[in-house]
């Protein structure tokens, strides 16, 4: 995923190139943005932010993720970021 840190507002924002684009308004500083993006993105999941992990990327713009949880979560998650992917 691409992120923009001190974004107007916290969204996830279509597709950048390959990856999914996030917004957030946390500046990249102490992990404040890396923590939103969890928050952002796991709102737009309809999960608990425990179920998104940060993986690759922490000092970076882009970022993986790792999404936790039972097989049915994992494919509502996947089938909400086809969603989202296609919204824009």
């Amino acid at each position: 995923m691409h992120v923009q840190p001190r974004a107007s507002r916290s969204q996830v924002h279509g597709i950048h190139g390959c990856a999914l684009r996030i917004r957030v308004q946390a500046p990249p500083a102490d992990g404040r943005a890396n923590e939103a993006v969890v928050r952002t993105l796991a709102a737009a999941l309809g999960l608990a932010a425990r179920d998104v992990q940060l993986v690759s990327g922490l000092k970076g713009r882009e970022k993986r993720v790792r999404i936790l949880g039972d097989p049915s979560t994992l494919e509502r998650a996947v089938r909400r970021l086809s969603e989202l992917g296609s919204a824009v």
